[in-house]
Order: structure tokens, then sequence, then C-alpha cells
């Protein structure tokens, strides 16, 4: 629908309503930048709770609360693979609902920058991995508590650029915030790191670019490839981020010669993708002793009780597929393990 057919329906419904043609104007004017950007025209929270389909009081109240309470969300553990435990802030399913809601129809349909790997449809770790594929040096760098170093002030900004009136951006943010924080749980936190990303991607990639230097971002993980002084690269990358209030880890800053094992997201990229040298090797002594004394007694052996070992590493072994699906041993693994689940089920 063009904006014209939009202005002459809307005008036609608002002069039934007994709209003034001056408060009819006024919404058109709103209207039509956000109409140009492809996305959701909403004048109000009585708009938005019809869009979304919860009432309108518990939006208030959910926003409201966001600012200084965990009501509407529960928490999770997950334990990382250096042992640390992450905190996952969940939302309840209803809130959860609107988050989604505001993902796919207003912040997905905002493009992320070019060097956005993670969250981003059609990108994902291949697509990142393989610009720093057969580098001479390899740096990486991660960025310390990243989403909530993301304040409640800059993802309200980005409502009020799309156009959307203060007083509805506030809530907009409100409702994907915690505590005026961006919580790690919430399922528009990703897609919103990177929208907050995108101009210091840019500024990182003009550096880059003018050194012949290879920069991708991977959520928090930062990877520059080629050849390069990482003394002033490193200074650079500490100035924009100090700059934009984001804090670097430093104790997971690592430069990796093509001498060594180069790693990024935790893929070795040196010659071509694939599982590091540790997955590997566990994936075949798994795969020999299976094969040597059956799968019940391997696990008896090993005391491996989890249900879920079989499939789990398939799973593992899946994935290195999908790096590398030429990879000949992984493909007969495979094969071997699913005749052998078919046969336990």
């Amino acid at each position: 629908m063009s904006f014209e057919i939009y202005t002459r329906k809307f005008r036609e419904k608002a002069e039934n309503l007994g709209y003034s043609e001056s408060n009819i104007v006024k919404c058109i004017d709103y209207a039509s930048p956000i109409y140009e950007k492809g996305l959701p025209i909403i004048y109000n929270l009585t708009h938005l709770s019809r869009l979304v389909g919860y009432e309108k009081n518990y939006i208030i109240q959910a926003a409201i609360a966001s600012k200084h309470s965990e009501a509407y969300y529960r928490y999770h553990k997950v334990l990382k693979k250096n042992g640390d435990v992450r905190k996952i802030k969940e939302p309840l399913p209803n809130l959860k609902a609107i988050q989604y809601w505001l993902l796919h129809n207003i912040l997905e349909k905002i493009e992320p920058s070019a060097y956005a790997k993670a969250y981003v449809k059609k990108r994902g770790l291949k697509q990142n991995i393989r610009f720093h594929k057969g580098q001479k040096k390899v740096l990486s760098i991660d960025i310390k508590d990243f989403f909530p170093s993301i304040t409640f002030e800059k993802v309200e900004n980005i409502f009020l650029t799309i156009g959307y009136s203060v007083e509805l951006s506030n809530y907009l943010a409100k409702l994907c915030c915690l505590k005026e924080k961006l919580p790690q749980g919430a399922p528009t936190s990703p897609y919103i790191s990177n929208l907050i990303f995108k101009n210091i991607d840019e500024i990182i990639a003009v550096y880059c670019k003018n050194l012949n230097i290879r920069y991708t971002r991977y959520a928090d993980d930062l990877t520059f490839s080629g050849d390069f002084d990482e003394t002033s690269l490193l200074n650079y990358i500490n100035e924009i981020m100090t700059e934009n209030n984001f804090i670097l880890n430093k104790d997971k800053t690592k430069l990796m010669l093509y001498s060594e094992r180069q790693i990024v997201t935790g893929i070795v990229v040196n010659d071509k993708p694939q599982l590091d040298k540790e997955t590997r090797k566990e994936i075949r002594q798994h795969l020999y002793y299976i094969k040597k004394y059956g799968l019940e007694s391997h696990m008896e052996r090993n005391n491996i009780n989890s249900n879920t070992f079989l499939t789990n590493l398939m799973g593992k072994i899946s994935f290195g597929l999908y790096l590398n699906p030429k990879d000949e041993h992984l493909r007969d693994s495979i094969n071997y393990l699913s005749q052998l689940y078919k046969q336990i089920m």
C-alpha cells in the first residue's frame, strides 16, 4: 500500500471519528518518515497494545517495572566453557511475546552493519570466520559485559531515530531493558546490540581498510586479521571502546600468528575452518571405543550417565561437518552413529 492510499484511508477514518484537520495533518506528518523506513506506524500506547495483542495497562506496568524491578523476569544459570556461570535473565511469557513482536516487526527491519555476523539472518559463524582464513596474524578482542554496557538511553535513541514519539520511544526502550540496561536473555537484546554497534563497526572498518586489515564482529567478539602492528591497533580499538563506554576484556585479548593455531569464535581457521584439535580428538576416541566395546559398555567404563550423550556427540560431529562438509572422517562417523541411534530408539 502506497503512502497516498494510507493517507486517504487514515483521513477518512479520522474524519469519521471527529478528528480536527490540524490533528489529521499532525498524524500524517508523524507517520510519513516512519512509513518511508518500511516500519510499522505506531501513534501511541493504545495503538501499540492493539498491534501486540496485550492490554495497555500490562504494557505500562511491565515498562515501568523494568526500571527498578525484576518481577517480569526469571533467572537461569548457564555454565560457560571456562567454568564460570552466566546469568540469563529471561522475560516472562507475555513480555517475551511483546519483545518478539518488536524484534520481528521493527528491529529486524533495520539493517545492521555488514561487519556484524551474529544474530543476523543469513549470517553466522561461517560468514564470520571465512574472512580470516590463512592470514599472517589474527587478533581476537572481547568486550567485557557487552549487553549490560548498553544503556537505556542508547536503546531509546534507536526508536527516536526511527521517528517514534518521545513517549512511545521511552516505553519501547523500557520494554527492551531491565534496570536501564540490556538484559542477557531477552530476545530483543542481541539485535539491539548490533544496531547500537553499527556506527562503531563503520568507524573501525574505515580505520582497518586504510591499513588493509580484515575486520568482523561476532556479538562481543571482534576479530582482525592480516599483517599489522597489533599495538597500534589495540590502542586504537581501546580508544574507540572507551569513547563509547565499552571496556575491553584484556584477559581474552589474543594475538595468533599463522605458525600457531588461529582460532576465531572457537573455530580453527589457519587453512580451512574446522573443529579445534581437542574436540576432534575427543570425537575420534569416543568413536573408537564405541565401535570396540559397544555404546553401553563405553558409557559404563567412563561413568557417562547422560541420556543425551549420543545426541550431543552427533551434534558436535554435525557442527564439524557444517564447518567443513568435505571431512570424510566426520561424515563416516555421523553415518555410523545415526544407524546406532536408530537401533536403540
